[in-house]
């Protein structure tokens, strides 16, 4: 009773569940946490007697801040295409419930090891070509939102807004502000030229589940929109939470490569130019990535994001040392870091 006054929300939570009656038989006093989000969204475990569904999962996600629809909607999409993720048993839109199949609790990160990573992502590819082949871009109205030129940019001013303002606490000045608007712009335009797909956003070890059968679960697909067929790629292979060696990376780019274009997916022929693609897709994310994790930390009290910054700066560096039309920002980390003087640059 005490833990329902502290927590208004697991007490309609409880009282939702109850309301369900025998079709969902649950175990109340079960009820724990089944993990974190980056989001408001909060997730638990509870048992049943349900003949089929022996642990259930159940998604509160507070109406004033999250919306079910588009998770129940991606769900729907994503499974026709193929994909394994959880089903919606039962929902509560109204006051942000969903009670959902539980895909277990064994994610990527926790078993990836050098000796799996081949057979895990060959698994993970194959979903990410089938979510891909699904692929509905002329639909009226459209079936999920445009990766548009207006998201990209808004991703993009997170970098400068809370990694340099408020976690570095740096204000740009004027030339600066105008190197990363280029670096911007560049990285824009290449996004958008990219052959369309539906993205799921977040594809990576954190969000991926080892199932026993129709591995990988998929996870965490709310905000799914169709954009650059190149950026789930990276979020699997320049993942934030786990890294390869740079050999490996190509490797699995490649074969990934290959599967999709002969699966039918209007992929580049060279896969240079595709390489060239995932890196400046990559670059976008990653400075989104920087900024996320700053408002994670110095907004929500998210510390623990701070602990995987310094991979994601690596990635980052790595693409803007590598193309001369981004060493602008290279030059601008450098002046960032105090590895050399700002003042003398021409940006």
């Amino acid at each position: 009773m005490q833990e329902q006054l502290h927590d208004p929300r697991l007490a309609q939570l409880r009282s939702w569940l109850q309301s369900l009656g025998p079709q969902w038989p649950v175990a109340l006093s079960s009820l724990a946490p089944a993990s974190s989000d980056a989001s408001f969204r909060r997730y638990f475990r509870v048992t049943s007697t349900h003949p089929d569904h022996p642990t259930l999962i159940v998604m509160d996600a507070p109406p004033t801040h999250e919306d079910c629809r588009p998770f129940v909607h991606v769900a729907r999409l994503f499974g026709a295409a193929g994909a394994t993720v959880p089903t919606v048993l039962a929902e509560d839109l109204a006051q942000g419930f969903l009670l959902l199949a539980d895909l277990g609790n064994t994610t990527y990160l926790s078993v990836l090891d050098a000796n799996n990573a081949d057979a895990l992502y060959a698994d993970a590819t194959d979903t990410l070509v089938r979510i891909q082949l699904a692929t509905q871009a002329d639909t009226l109205p459209p079936l999920l939102p445009p990766y548009d030129r207006a998201l990209l940019q808004r991703e993009l001013d997170l970098f400068p807004d809370w990694y340099v303002g408020k976690h570095l606490g740096v204000t740009l000045d004027d030339t600066q502000r105008a190197t990363l608007a280029s670096v911007n712009e560049a990285l824009i335009r290449n996004n958008l030229a990219q052959p369309q797909v539906y993205v799921h956003r977040d594809y990576h070890s954190r969000n991926l589940m080892r199932t026993e059968t129709g591995n990988p679960g998929v996870l965490d697909f709310q905000d799914a929109v169709i954009g650059p067929a190149t950026y789930d790629a990276v979020s699997l292979w320049r993942d934030a939470y786990i890294s390869w060696d740079e050999e490996r990376q190509i490797d699995w780019v490649v074969r990934y490569w290959e599967k999709a274009r002969k699966a039918g997916l209007p992929l580049t022929a060279d896969f240079g130019d595709f390489y060239r693609d995932f890196e400046w897709m990559g670059l976008q994310r990653h400075l989104k990535v920087l900024g996320i994790f700053a408002r994670l930390s110095h907004r929500d009290g998210k510390h623990g994001y701070l602990d995987n910054m310094p991979l994601v700066m690596r990635y980052t560096r790595a693409v803007a040392e590598r193309y001369t039309e981004l060493r602008g920002l290279a030059r601008l980390l450098d002046a960032l870091e105090g590895r050399a003087q700002a003042v003398g640059y021409t940006f």
